[in-house]
């Protein structure tokens, strides 16, 4: 009795086109076809299953290799610092005795040397800004860079020419350097040729006039200068370029602030490190012997920064593990 009703559902589910003595065979067929692609499927996951647990190691792998980057990077800074100090604690050499703008200064670098000659102030440049912190406030500034020439008829002066940074003045010296030749201008244009004539350039002190030197002009003051011997800095990417036309000067370039100066590009380039400043006149500010031998990023900085990315090497590492472990079903 219920075979004629179970007819009547298969023809309206089926078709009325299929015959139903084929219907069994119907079903084995469809049920059939997808077990033949079974093992590619299979294949697939499973590739796919082992690059993606790998790609869960890639972050641990990438902070362990920065972590032992910055040990190797901790050591080369103990060894630059050391080389520094070693170098500071040799003898100063005496300006006299070498010829500024001769051989390659590398050699000399983070020597000592006692120079003994007369400023140029006129033709001083100004690197910056560079900030300066006074008990905990901090004030933008440059550094002061000028030439020290030579002082005919004095044995223990200079050969040549050097490029001393005498530290950092406030902004105000700049502002205030930089309206000079404005009013030289407009002073310039009303000056008879009898007072140009007695007008004396700072470079005619070393060049070929003798004799005014020897006279001791009341305007020429011998300075004695203790500094370090040094070379051009390294500007990063965010740093603009020096832009000598505008005596816009962003970083120390001694070749380019050497030529700017009248100077020879091998001239010898000396940073300042007397500490003897007068009351009356504070700047510039000479640099810190101790800040010679100091760098942006210590080697206690590598160590912290290497304790840094082991440790997150070590997290991002057990949290893969974590994520690949198998859980246990619940019961």
């Amino acid at each position: 009795m219920a075979s004629p009703f179970i007819a009547r559902n298969l023809r309206r589910r089926v078709g009325p086109a299929v015959n139903l003595k084929w219907a069994p065979q119907l079903s084995l067929y469809s049920t059939s076809a997808p077990a033949i692609s079974a093992p590619n499927v299979e294949q697939e996951k499973k590739a796919r299953s082992i690059w993606s647990k790998l790609l869960l190691f890639i972050p641990g792998a990438v902070t362990f290799g920065l972590g032992a980057w910055q040990i190797f990077r901790r050591q080369e800074k103990i060894k630059m610092l050391e080389f520094r100090q070693s170098r500071l604690g040799i003898e100063p050499l005496k300006g006299n005795q070498i010829l500024s703008s001769a051989g390659n200064h590398d050699s000399l670098e983070f020597r000592r040397i006692q120079c003994r000659g007369v400023f140029d102030d006129k033709k001083s440049i100004y690197i910056g800004p560079r900030s300066r912190s006074i008990s905990g406030v901090t004030e933008n500034g440059y550094y002061l860079i000028t030439p020290l020439i030579p002082v005919l008829g004095d044995v223990e002066s200079l050969q040549s020419p050097v490029l001393v940074n005498r530290g950092w003045v406030p902004r105000s010296w700049r502002d205030k350097a930089l309206r000079v030749p404005e009013d030289d201008r407009l002073s310039s244009s009303s000056s008879t040729p009898t007072q140009e004539s007695a007008k004396i350039s700072w470079w005619q002190f070393w060049s070929n006039k003798p004799k005014k030197l020897e006279e001791h002009d009341a305007a020429v003051i011998i300075v004695e200068v203790l500094g370090v011997i040094r070379g051009s800095e390294k500007p990063s990417i965010f740093v603009p370029p020096n832009d000598p036309g505008t005596s816009q000067w962003f970083y120390v370039d001694v070749p380019a602030i050497a030529q700017a100066c009248g100077l020879s590009e091998k001239t010898l380039y000396v940073e300042a490190i007397n500490d003897n400043i007068k009351a009356s006149s504070p700047y510039p500010v000479p640099k810190d012997a101790n800040a010679l031998i100091h760098s942006s990023v210590m080697p206690q900085d590598h160590l912290n920064y290497t304790v840094t990315w082991y440790s997150l090497s070590a997290a991002v590492t057990f949290m893969a593990i974590k994520r690949l472990k198998p859980r246990k079903s619940r019961t």
